[in-house]
């Protein structure tokens, strides 16, 4: 039974009672059933991870990816990633920190509409139970987290500040409507962002994806593309996730160059190029399949290959047209260009492998100077032209992708291609042919979304007659920069936005949240959508009451699930706060995460999108640093035993209630940070956990006698074993930089050696048994915290300073010399530490074992390395 999820109670519970009615559990047993639901009871009692604001303390802001509480619950993928951070916090605490480590949910989107849809069940029934069940798994877990900032993007007073930020986008003339080919799920009823579709399918459910032109709200990320890219530069990211980004945002400087499409005289077919140094040499063009010259300029003889050509290019995702598609197709239209450079003909063909949403949509080909070109070309039989020789002026090698001297170019022969690069430009920019331009792969983000369950658009139309009677001196609407509209039947509709006093615009309920048809669900409840709206005060009624009320219709669509996840950092900071997105001074104190911790498959969503909305912030003054996430880690994926991908088709998944039902969460903790390091993919194994198991039951033996007050062995007193001492303060010193390093797979190792030492010791200091138990802490809190009590302590654990090593006792008084005779071990002795080789070579002559190899022989040679070896050369 998953935790709090049906009626019965969280499986712990069930246990307790069980053993408490029984007395099955001997006090000096470990017990997780028993111990681990006592603690988390007086943890949030006690509330012993509330982050206080304004604290003298320094402080340290930890968070992990915004959980989505889906029906499934967490699994132990979802479990490493939020453990690691709370091992971190757990030592940052004890260290003095003032640490927040908040949470909350990421709970609108499409998987609880797709329930809905399916089950009848309203969408906010499905999330409520979901987030009961995810919250009781992390509590479970033992995550430190401050509940009482507590966040629900589905909340009303959370996404009144969506709303509000949407709103300054559309202000500032960053968010417009657009009539452009989108991905279409038919399944899911909704669009697609081109993030959201992953070969050809959506990536909620794998449903199939085509192109539809329809009327979106798209909020214009490229105004941000140079920022997004230069500020990378200043973030402590992972190389890869860095890297892809930069390669989403694509910025590429180049030309743009206007053709002329023979036989349209009207048709000017504009290509953006890098390359226009090969201008001359361009023998062919190609265009996307969406390019709105195809049906324009096919010549009636290629039409039905060519719409044949489209409709299947529709059904691919721009992945696949693009990285994924490794033979480059396409269709000859029948038209051809005129090169502005010299008036020849080149053939205009349709290829999937150009998209209308980069650049202008179509490309020049030039196969003597292009790989891709080349291929195509010879492939179709196409005129191969050399415009550039080598940079000796040879002849070169085609396809010849170097720099070199102009050839086969008319005066521009003999030119160095790098200056004619330039030249061209500025020579065709005085006839208006072309002109120098920066380009993006980067594509501005469509915004809408045609399902119920998100957040409503704080937007309403009117026409355009009264759009024109507003007085932007008077009226507490929001009115962008440019005005945002639509036309329909001749008729111009124009947006205008609710005051902040009017938000939140709650999200009403429906019982039926089915779309109907190209319909979106909101759309159908008609006293909601149409109203009246004051121009002057921006109320809105169910019918007119002044002469300042116009009709108007609301916006129907409604917002992402990004949208909510896009600042949900912020809001940590201020959770209560009905004034402002976050108060400045709080903001000032706790700034951004210092540690942010999530998977590698949002490199270009959420990364992307919260980095934008954050820059955006940071122009209104609203924030005062220029990126989130300063750190950011991603933590390795989980496989199961069968080392694939946890899935339940496969039956590998691990789900984490068993796996504490039967060895207690601390023992999950632990052998999922022992797997391996943090950032590696790891698979599961089930006698890998057993080990681990042990180790913690053989931690609480030791400490813990057989009538459950401290054991015998563990003595009150200021002496330690010298050798017991020494390995406890190379531990603390290991652990602490390990935590720090996030390398928690060799600081257990280090904790389970000294572990193994204390229990051949006879006997262990109070001092050190509590030591040893602080440093457990972050990893096994729970039994941390018993042995803690059981030792006499008050306190929590993670209250206690976190114990620090003395170097001096690091420093051994002998050292261990290695004893070598021709180059082989043939002893090991210890001696003094400042052993000089006179000393070292004496011991030596003494051992038996040396004796032993010497005999009949001399020393010709000694080699001594002090405090490590000693080498005879005999004979």
């Amino acid at each position: 039974m998953a935790c709090g999820v049906g009626l019965g109670l969280h499986p712990h519970v069930q246990s307790i009672k069980l053993r408490l009615m029984t007395q099955e559990t001997p006090a000096f047993l470990y017990d997780p059933a028993i111990i681990e639901p006592k603690w988390q009871k007086k943890w949030l009692e006690k509330k012993a991870f509330a982050a206080k604001d304004f604290d003298k303390r320094p402080k340290f802001y930890t968070l992990f990816f915004f959980p989505y509480p889906s029906g499934e619950g967490l699994h132990v993928g979802h479990s490493e990633n939020y453990v690691a951070p709370d091992m971190l916090a757990r030592y940052k605490r004890a260290q003095g920190f003032n640490v927040l480590q908040p949470t909350g949910w990421d709970a609108f989107g499409l998987p609880a509409e797709n329930y809905a849809r399916k089950t009848g069940i309203h969408p906010r029934i499905t999330t409520t139970k979901n987030i009961d069940n995810y919250r009781c798994q992390i509590k479970m877990l033992g995550i430190g987290i401050d509940w009482d900032r507590e966040v629900d993007t589905t909340d009303p007073l959370y996404y009144k500040w969506t709303q509000w930020i949407f709103l300054k986008l559309f202000e500032k003339g960053l968010a417009y409507v657009k009539e452009s080919p989108v991905w279409w799920c038919q399944t899911l009823g909704t669009v697609l962002a081109n993030e959201e579709v992953l070969d050809g399918k959506s990536e909620v459910g794998g449903y199939p994806v085509e192109r539809r032109s329809l009327l979106q709200w798209v909020l214009k990320i490229t105004a941000y593309a140079d920022t997004l890219e230069s500020k990378l530069a200043s973030v402590d990211w992972p190389d890869s996730t860095r890297r892809q980004q930069i390669n989403w945002i694509g910025r590429s400087v180049g030309a743009e160059v206007a053709f002329d499409v023979e036989g349209h005289p009207n048709e000017k077919l504009t290509v953006y190029t890098t390359r226009p140094d090969t201008l001359f040499g361009v023998t062919f063009m190609v265009i996307a399949p969406e390019h709105p010259l195809v049906q324009k300029i096919t010549t009636a003889e290629n039409k039905a290959k060519v719409d044949a050509y489209v409709k299947a290019a529709a059904s691919k995702s721009d992945l696949d047209r693009t990285e994924l598609n490794k033979d480059k197709t396409g269709i000859f239209t029948g038209a051809y260009a005129i090169n502005p450079v010299n008036g020849k003909k080149a053939q205009i063909w349709v290829g999937d492998y150009v998209l209308g949403s980069y650049g202008t949509g179509a490309i020049i080909a030039v196969p003597a100077h292009d790989e891709r070109d080349f291929e195509f070309a010879k492939k179709h039989n196409i005129e191969i032209i050399p415009v550039i020789t080598n940079p000796d002026g040879t002849e070169a090698t085609l396809p010849y992708t170097g720099a070199g001297k102009m050839v086969n170019s008319g005066k521009y022969d003999g030119m160095g291609s790098e200056e004619f690069k330039k030249r061209i430009v500025e020579d065709l920019a005085k006839t208006s042919q072309a002109k120098a331009t920066v380009n993006y792969k980067l594509r501005d983000w469509a915004f809408s979304r045609q399902h119920y369950w998100g957040e409503p658009f704080p937007i309403l139309w009117i026409s355009e007659a009264d759009y024109k009677k507003i007085d932007r001196a008077k009226t507490k609407l929001v009115l962008p920069k440019d005005p945002v509209f639509y036309e329909k039947g001749g008729v111009k509709f124009f947006a205008v936005g609710l005051p902040q006093e009017s938000l939140p615009l709650k999200l009403p309920d429906m019982k039926d949240v089915h779309p109907k048809g190209a319909e979106t669900p909101l759309s159908t409840l008609s006293d909601w959508v149409n109203v009246f709206v004051n121009l002057e005060t921006g109320e809105t009624h169910a019918k007119p009451q002044c002469p300042k009320c116009v009709p108007a219709r609301r916006e129907t669509n409604t917002m992402p699930q990004w949208a909510g996840s896009c600042w949900y950092y912020l809001r940590f900071l201020d959770p209560h706060n009905d004034q402002a997105i976050v108060d400045r001074k709080k903001l000032e104190y706790w700034g951004m995460p210092d540690f942010y911790i999530g998977g590698a498959a949002h490199a270009v969503l959420h990364l992307l999108y919260a980095r934008f909305w954050h820059q955006f912030l940071y122009d209104l003054g609203i924030v005062n640093t220029e990126e989130p996430f300063p750190k950011l880690f991603h933590q390795g994926i989980i496989l199961g035993e069968d080392s694939q991908k946890m899935s339940k088709s496969r039956g590998n998944v691990v789900n984490p209630d068993t796996i504490v039902k039967e060895y207690g969460a601390d023992t999950l903790r632990l052998y999922l940070m022992f797997m391996g390091p943090l950032e590696d993919m790891k698979p599961w194994s089930s006698k890998g956990i057993e080990g681990v198991h042990r180790f913690l039951r053989r931690a609480f033996r030791e400490f813990i006698g057989e009538d459950g007050e401290i054991s015998a062995k563990v003595k009150d007193t200021p002496e330690e074993n010298p050798e017991t001492e020494k390995l406890l303060h190379a531990t603390i010193k290991k652990v602490s930089a390990d935590i720090e390093a996030l390398r928690f797979n060799t600081a257990i190792s280090q904790l389970m050696i000294l572990l193994n030492q204390i229990q051949t010791a006879p006997e262990v200091s109070l001092q050190t048994a509590k030591a040893f138990i602080q440093l457990l802490a972050p990893f096994a809190p729970h039994l941390a915290e018993e042995v803690w009590e059981r030792l006499g302590e008050e306190t929590f654990v993670g209250e206690a300073k976190w114990p620090t090593y003395d170097e001096s006792k690091l420093v051994s008084s002998t050292v261990k010399i290695v004893v070598q005779i021709n180059g082989k071990l043939r002893a090991e002795m210890e001696l003094p530490a400042d052993v000089d080789e006179a000393g070292a070579l004496a011991a030596a002559r003494a051992n038996e074992k040396v004796k032993q190899h010497m005999e009949g022989k001399q020393i010709r040679k000694v080699i001594f390395v002090k405090g490590r070896l000693l080498n005879l050369v005999a004979g």
